[in-house]
Order: C-alpha cells, then structure tokens, then sequence
C-alpha cells in the first residue's frame, strides 16, 4: 500500500511541477493545487498508515507499545488543506483580475512592458 502511495505522490509532484512550468494561469493554479494534494499525502504516509490503531496507552501500561498511527501528521493535514483552499481561491481572484485587465492568461505577455506594446 505504502509503495503505491510512493509512486502517487511522485506523479502528482511531476504533473504539479509540469504544469506550474507552464505559460498559462490557469494551468500554474492547477499544478499549485496538485502539488498541495502531493505534499498532504506525503505528509499522511509520514504518519504510518495503520488500520485501528489509535495511540491510546491503556491504564495497566505506563507506555505506549506496538504500533499505532500517529495523529499530529493527520491533524497537519487538516491544517495544510485550509490553509491552500485559502491560497487557491486568492490566486483564483488574483488571476480573473488580471485577465480583466490585462485581457490574456499567457505569462510571457503579462511580463511585458508597457514599452514593448
């Protein structure tokens, strides 16, 4: 499971950097969003992946033993996935304003100055 999980995030690292490479906004905001998704999968195969585990010491026992998946990677994620659904829809806003104004999506022409027009 974990080794399918390895070869998942590096697609979605490939695709994100591949379309954040890209001229085109829309196509940068895409790859943003699947590099966010690669980052918190990577973070969640951090945290083990066990089935019915939780790390919960019982009372006889003064420490935890076996195997138990860990909650802070999970809480990280909860975390990581607000914070980009925030960052996405302010590059979201960000872009159709510049497409109003500017009238196009390709990067190289927003690069230009108003002498080069």
């Amino acid at each position: 499971m974990e080794l399918l999980l390895v070869v998942i995030i590096g697609l979605l690292y490939a695709a994100g950097i591949y379309m954040m490479l890209r001229r085109s906004l829309l196509k940068l905001i895409i790859g943003l969003i699947l590099l966010g998704n690669g980052a918190n999968m990577l973070i969640f195969l951090l945290g083990r992946i066990v089935k019915g585990k939780p790390p919960i010491i019982d009372a006889s026992e003064s420490i935890l033993s076996g195997i138990y998946a860990d909650p802070v990677p999970q809480a990280l994620i909860l975390t990581a996935i607000v914070i980009s659904f925030g960052l996405q829809s302010f590059a979201i806003i960000l872009i159709k304003r510049a497409y109003k104004v500017v009238k196009t999506d390709d990067l190289d022409e927003m690069n230009a100055t108003d002498e080069d027009l």
